[in-house]
């Protein structure tokens, strides 16, 4: 990776992360304000300032740190510090249970709301998705058993519309965490209506969260390819054994190559081991000696070549879809995707808990910052989706009951309303060691998933 394309992923993932921080302070502040409570310090980053100003009749202070790593609203509170007998009515600590738990929980809704509004804007502009269009379903499995043809373009899953690939994907995700059975609902590749009825579905967490779609067979239509050579990567195996753009591949040890997707079957199994390649260049057939580089994917050890095929506007016009729509729809189905997101993410989180999910699920900021900058690289729609989805994690992270966390505050909250006044200074010690701990645990398995996920590919 050269120094424009690391700039450009730490570029995506700094203004992300600035970006949601900054509206769930905002949440914080402006909650604050309309509660009368005064604002002593807005910041977003920790550490060192690097820049601050004062503004407003409080003269609030708004500062920037050098680590953009979170943020924080500093109030006026008596138990942070002296407060003057006139102004007691604006401190934090002052204010009724509801007002602060209104403070506290407008942080995550702020995040909520961010993800609906960026949702929104990409439903309306429009992306350029995968068609939901299926290929040959493996032997024996419950695509097969349904007698699903390859062309078949799915329109509706359990009579929810979809309108791409991802929506597929999404939509059987969703259902398959409620339901055994799916009712596909689509055209075939001759334009006849039809269904197809997917009984007795027995899906495994770790397959829902990895890839719902390929156990049951659902697979993406892929047009057959010629095996022309397109982009190399620096240093792969294609780049080392001398490819070019333009080569056509005849043969692989002998072994005559009738498609692209022929090339890539071969080396997924031949990790470590030099194949013989038969090309054509400029009209000459000459010999190429490749060895697959061995590569992670999903925890599986495979053969990777680091070449792609030549691309084909024709095809990718008969694979792709613009999926865009209405604002009142956009509006909508934003809010749906928010809230769907969200549910899954809890369930998610609690099967992680009670140990039904493994914990390798759980990401850290060096995978959040390669999404970030891939998704960068797409394009702007691809880039808010990626924004709108981390934005719903953090705020339903934000709401889980765990002390230092907003959701271990309105925990505190809760259990001052019921006993009648606040909990002791030694619980709230207690609740904050516990709470950092569980924290730092959190990191630290979320690093190492990212450490591992990087050096095992």
């Amino acid at each position: 990776m050269n120094f424009q394309m690391i700039a450009l992923y730490a570029g995506a993932f700094l203004l992300a992360l600035g970006l949601l921080v900054l509206i769930h302070e905002l949440g914080h502040y402006f909650a604050a304000r309309r509660c009368g409570v005064k604002v002593l310090r807005f910041a977003i980053g920790f550490g060192p300032v690097m820049w601050s100003r004062r503004f407003g009749s409080d003269q609030t202070e708004w500062a920037i740190g050098l680590l953009p790593l979170g943020g924080y609203v500093k109030m006026l509170d008596e138990r942070e510090g002296d407060v003057a007998a006139s102004e007691l009515s604006r401190a934090f600590n002052q204010q009724t249970v509801g007002r602060r738990a209104f403070i506290v929980v407008a942080g995550p809704v702020a995040n909520l709301l961010l993800a609906i509004f960026l949702y929104w804007l990409v439903f309306m502009a429009g992306m350029i998705e995968l068609k939901p269009r299926l290929g040959v379903p493996p032997q024996g499995s419950p695509a097969a058993v349904a007698r699903i043809e390859a062309g078949f373009t799915v329109r509706a899953v359990n009579g929810k519309s979809i309108a791409s690939w991802q929506d597929l994907r999404w939509e059987v995700m969703r259902q398959a965490m409620n339901v055994a059975a799916l009712e596909l609902d689509g055209t075939t590749s001759e334009g006849s209506s039809v269904s197809y009825h997917l009984d007795n579905l027995r899906f495994s967490l770790a397959e829902i969260e990895k890839d719902p779609l390929t156990p049951l067979g659902l697979l993406l239509y892929r047009p057959p390819l010629p095996a022309i050579v397109g982009q190399i990567m620096p240093t792969s195996a294609a780049a080392i054994a001398g490819f070019r753009t333009d080569d056509r591949v005849l043969e692989i040890d002998g072994k005559k190559i009738s498609e692209w997707a022929d090339i890539g079957a071969i080396a997924r199994n031949a990790a470590g081991r030099p194949l013989v390649f038969t090309i054509v260049r400029t009209g000459q057939q000459m010999n190429l000696t490749a060895t697959p580089q061995l590569n992670g994917e999903g925890g599986v050890r495979v053969g990777r070549l680091g070449m792609a095929v030549k691309e084909d506007v024709s095809v990718m016009t008969e694979m792709t879809t613009l999926v865009r729509y209405n604002p009142w729809e956009a509006a909508t189905r934003a809010v749906a995707k928010t809230w769907d997101t969200a549910i899954i993410s809890l369930r998610m989180m609690g099967r992680m808990i009670t140990g039904e999910l493994s914990w390798k699920n759980l990401s850290g900021p060096v995978t959040i910052a390669d999404y970030a900058g891939q998704t960068a690289r797409l394009g702007l729609s691809y880039y808010l989706s990626f924004i709108a989805l981390i934005s719903i994690s953090l705020g339903v992270l934000n709401l889980l009951p765990v002390p230092v966390l907003d959701g271990g505050h309105l925990m505190y909250y809760l259990a001052e309303f019921i006993k009648g006044k606040p909990l002791s200074d030694r619980v709230l010690a207690i609740g904050q060691q516990v709470g950092f701990a569980l924290l730092a645990l959190l990191m630290l398995f979320a690093f190492y998933n990212d450490f591992n996920r990087l050096f095992s590919s």
